[in-house]
């Protein structure tokens, strides 16, 4: 192939192995009702297809962004596919629930594909065809999460939960032969030194406490075997953060949590994440309870997964209202705001959810919500740290969020468990409740900590390049935010900034 038809080719497949993000995440919550009844479990055990991805995506995100700067860029995107192509095969030929969860583990780490997508755009095209390729990517993220949901749950209703895993493996095999012929092979970046230390004490950290939160209703919260993972969670952390802080090519950042508005971000990423999974998953299999239990709407798979599709519309419209907001009313009140939405969605659909109609209503809502704090808390971050330090410090807040997704799915499962009685399939209306009213309550936590925290005035907490800069600085900076902004709004994975220039004269 030649080298002007694969750079042509460069962003379409780049688009397409984004898109298998949504793949994956759909073959998720919308089915967990469907493998609650196909493998006789409860429905809060059911959610750890949910979880298990959500966990190795979290794990995976920050260690493929780190490599997504080194040479092997193309490597890391194959080796990723094959083995998300194995986790699926693994879930389509699984005839247990243990194997299955074992297979949707591997699936999500397709979840930290977006990293290494977007340093390949920014590594291989000019800035100005970079920053079009990214934002085609994040929006076209966003549209897929919409679209996948009810496609996969269209394939698993016509046939079985088993034909949607193979719909997902004919999907990304397609990926992973477009990534090989497509994408460039080693380039001359540096080589970089990873924090394997690092990676290890936090992924043990990480998956010790989502094991809690799904498995602590179960075994007891006073149990002994949860109170020892909880302990040696917080010795692997004790260990991992003054490890962080010494060494001197970190996996994360911690440094940057000195900045106040740093902070603010980090902590309402992680808030909005966790309400967000007490809310988007729960609303889904409410949708599928039997009317039969006295509440639910006794609905089919594909119409639970059109219930996302206002959460996808509502995520892109708020990311094309941020910058008129933040030219009327300014930055400071965008986190508080669009945290409010979900409390009063959440808290909407807690009180009043006797027509399906309202389900779809407050995922709208919930989407509008998540796409505006989503979309301004990198903003936050861009104007709080020196532009060579924007990739780590945006790291550090893409690994919160994540952590988050997962710790949200995982304690969602942990209230249904609670609620669940024994023998019962289903948990009792209560259960759901309650869920829902945690999750407003952490919308409204964030509102306010995000509204004092960020109480100085913005220009003052932005670099000196771009807050003494002349017009035309200011211009590029605030292009380069809304840019982080749409991206983050889309649901993409912000990576470190690569010097495009420094790029183009190595090549």
């Amino acid at each position: 192939m030649t080298s002007d038809r694969r750079t042509s080719l460069l962003v379409p497949t780049l688009i397409f192995v984004g898109l298998l993000v949504a793949i994956v995440s759909s073959l998720g919550a919308p089915l967990v009702p469907t493998i609650a009844k196909t493998y006789h479990v409860p429905l809060s055990t059911a959610q750890w297809v949910l979880t298990a991805a959500l966990l190795t995506g979290a794990l995976s995100t920050p260690i493929m962004g780190r490599l997504a700067d080194g040479a092997r860029q193309r490597d890391v995107i194959a080796v990723t596919l094959a083995i998300v192509l194995v986790g699926c095969v693994v879930s389509a030929l699984s005839t247990s629930f243990i194997v299955l969860v074992v297979g949707r583990g591997l699936q999500g780490l397709g979840l930290g594909l977006l990293p290494v997508n977007m340093a390949i755009a920014r590594r291989n095209l000019d800035r100005e065809r970079a920053g079009r390729a990214i934002a085609t990517l994040s929006v076209s993220t966003a549209i897929g999460a919409g679209l996948g949901y009810p496609l996969t749950a269209l394939v698993a209703q016509l046939f079985d939960i088993h034909a949607a895993y193979w719909f997902g493996a004919i999907v990304t095999a397609c990926a992973l032969a477009c990534a090989l012929i497509v994408l460039p092979g080693r380039t001359r970046a540096a080589a970089i030194r990873f924090d394997v230390l690092g990676a290890v004490l936090l992924s043990l950290a990480v998956t010790g406490v989502s094991v809690v939160l799904s498995e602590g209703g179960n075994w007891g919260w006073s149990a002994p075997v949860t109170l020892c993972i909880v302990a040696a969670c917080v010795v692997l952390l004790a260990v991992w953060v003054p490890h962080e802080l010494r060494c001197t090519h970190p996996l994360v950042n911690l440094h940057h949590l000195a900045n106040r508005s740093v902070l603010m971000a980090d902590v309402s990423g992680f808030l909005m994440s966790v309400s967000m999974y007490l809310i988007v998953p729960i609303v889904v299999e409410f949708i599928q309870i039997p009317s039969s239990a006295g509440f639910g709407f006794d609905a089919s798979v594909i119409v639970s997964g059109c219930a996302l599709v206002p959460l996808s519309i509502g995520s892109f419209l708020a990311s094309r209202l941020l910058v008129p907001y933040e030219r009327r009313f300014g930055v400071r009140s965008m986190i508080p705001v669009g945290a409010l939405m979900v409390t009063c969605a959440s808290t909407y659909f807690a009180l009043d959810h006797g027509s399906l109609w309202q389900a779809f209503l407050a995922m709208g809502i919930v989407g509008l919500g998540i796409g505006f704090t989503f979309a301004a808390m990198p903003g936050f971050i861009i104007r709080s740290v020196p532009a060579a330090e924007t990739g780590s410090a945006t790291g550090f807040y893409q690994v919160l969020r994540n952590i988050g997704l997962s710790v949200g799915s995982a304690f969602g499962a942990a209230i249904l468990l609670s609620y669940t009685g024994k023998g019962d399939t289903y948990p009792s209306l209560d259960g759901f409740r309650v869920a829902l009213i945690i999750s407003a309550a952490l919308g409204l936590i964030t509102a306010v900590l995000s509204f004092v925290l960020s109480g100085r005035d913005v220009m003052e907490a932005m670099p000196h390049h771009a807050a003494g800069g002349d017009a035309h600085d200011l211009d590029e900076f605030e292009v380069r935010m809304q840019e982080e902004a749409l991206l983050e709004a889309g649901g993409a994975m912000l990576v470190d900034e690569l010097d495009l220039k420094g790029q183009e004269q190595q090549r």
